[in-house]
């Protein structure tokens, strides 16, 4: 498109790809629980602890809730202290973690995994660093494909499910954490050598205090901003973070018998993360995809469409048993559309919120892992209720519906308010 093309002799194409990479592969480590649940839940069971479906589902939502709440201070520090410097401190958090839970192995306890979770909440929170160390060095009509390709870099949860449970059956589940914290050490350090925070004659930055955050917080715009990401990148990391559960509860025989027919493959664990990163895969690579159709066509316009098919299909996944090919292709579709309006999200975001960007990243970024974690909750809650995702599927669906109504409501007046001085398509 041409909006990549407009790239060219534009920023610092070194700070943007070291944003890609840093948050490609925190979101990798952030997500990691997810495609090992199945292994680590039945290694506590070894040694004599039974995870119940909301168990299972607190230990998948922690990263996700503490990446939430970290957003808003690691935004903070980036306002505070600089980006690079933020990422570095919250990197050497993740490292220790994935450490800790690589030596202690099986022996490790749910309380001890529950900590470790909370640590790879650091992770989820690059997100607060990533966006604004790439989007400071750019002009407001290159923020929409500027920050979907920083934030591509949650293509990282693809990887996890490729390749995490193969390694878990392998060598252990926690050998997925030895692998994490070598890349995490290495991504560390190429941060240091690539990543530069922008120039005052480029960006000025404005440290902001506790005050600052409250202002924002009472400008009624940070909270429909709030809503539209809970709905996008909550559905999407949401989903992502369940994905597997899902599949093994619900097309475990589908999947065990396509694996040994097409892969010769009996372990069905891997079959489902082989699944589970095709569905997550759409979401993660359209988000720039995204951010430039909402770069062309307008970001409420382009939210309209993505939140539209993703409530459409939702209600299709609640209302009717699909056979096994076919909802893959329906979650496919969702996370694809999830994906591209995270993207459309981030679009208007800087151009609305310009000065204040490290900040509200880290707001609208909290948002949208709390979305996250209301939905993994909401689907361990509608499997131990009814046996099943029925519930959990409308529920989300309503909420997306919602989000289209909010957008109704704020179009016009943003259009005609801080949209036309924006410098970009609204």
């Amino acid at each position: 498109m041409a909006s990549f093309k407009a790239l060219k002799g534009q920023g610092d194409a070194k700070t943007l790809f070291a944003a890609f990479l840093y948050f490609d592969f925190s979101f990798m480590v952030w997500t990691m629980l997810g495609p090992l649940a199945t292994e680590i839940s039945e290694s506590l069971a070894m040694h004599g602890f039974i995870m119940s479906a909301s168990q299972k589902a607190t230990l998948l939502s922690i990263p996700i809730l503490a990446g939430a709440l970290l957003r808003i201070v690691l935004g903070f520090g980036v306002d505070k202290f600089g980006a690079k410097k933020t990422a570095l401190m919250s990197q050497a958090v993740v490292i220790s973690v994935l450490f800790y839970a690589y030596f202690r192995g099986e022996t490790i306890t749910y309380n001890e995994l529950l900590i470790v979770a909370v640590g790879l909440g650091f992770a989820g929170a690059s997100f607060a660093v990533a966006l604004p160390q790439a989007g400071q060095w750019y002009p407001p009509k290159l923020q929409g494909v500027v920050l979907g390709i920083a934030g591509a870099g949650n293509i990282g949860v693809v990887i996890d499910f490729m390749f995490a449970p193969k390694i878990a059956e392998l060598w252990g589940w926690q050998a997925v954490f030895l692998v994490g914290g070598a890349l995490s050490t290495l991504i560390f350090a190429t941060y240091i050598f690539l990543a530069k925070d922008a120039p005052k004659e480029v960006y000025t930055p404005r440290p902001k205090k506790l005050k600052d955050y409250a202002k924002l917080l009472r400008d009624r715009d940070t909270w429909w901003f709030n809503l539209f990401y809970a709905v996008s990148f909550g559905g999407f990391v949401g989903f992502a973070g369940y994905m597997k559960v899902y599949l093994m509860n619900t097309y475990q025989a589908d999947m065990s018998s396509f694996g040994l027919s097409v892969f010769n493959e009996p372990n069905v664990k891997v079959i489902a993360g082989y699944f589970g990163a095709l569905t997550i895969f759409a979401g993660a690579v359209l988000r720039p995809v995204g951010g430039a159709v909402a770069d062309k066509m307008g970001g409420v316009k382009s939210l309209y469409i993505f939140f539209g098919i993703v409530a459409a299909l939702a209600i299709v996944n609640a209302t009717v048993t699909l056979p096994f090919w076919l909802a893959i292709a329906v979650l496919f579709a969702i996370m694809a559309n999830l994906g591209m309006a995270n993207g459309a999200v981030f679009q208007l975001v800087p151009q609305r919120f310009g000065k204040d960007i490290g900040i509200m990243t880290g707001i609208i970024g909290a948002a949208g892992g709390l979305g996250g974690t209301a939905l993994i909750k909401t689907l361990g809650w509608s499997k131990g209720a009814f046996d099943g995702y029925s519930a959990g599927f409308m529920i989300f669906a309503g909420v997306v519906l919602v989000a289209i109504m909010g957008i109704s409501l704020v179009k016009t007046r943003w259009r005609t308010t801080w949209g036309v001085a924006a410098g970009g398509r609204i």
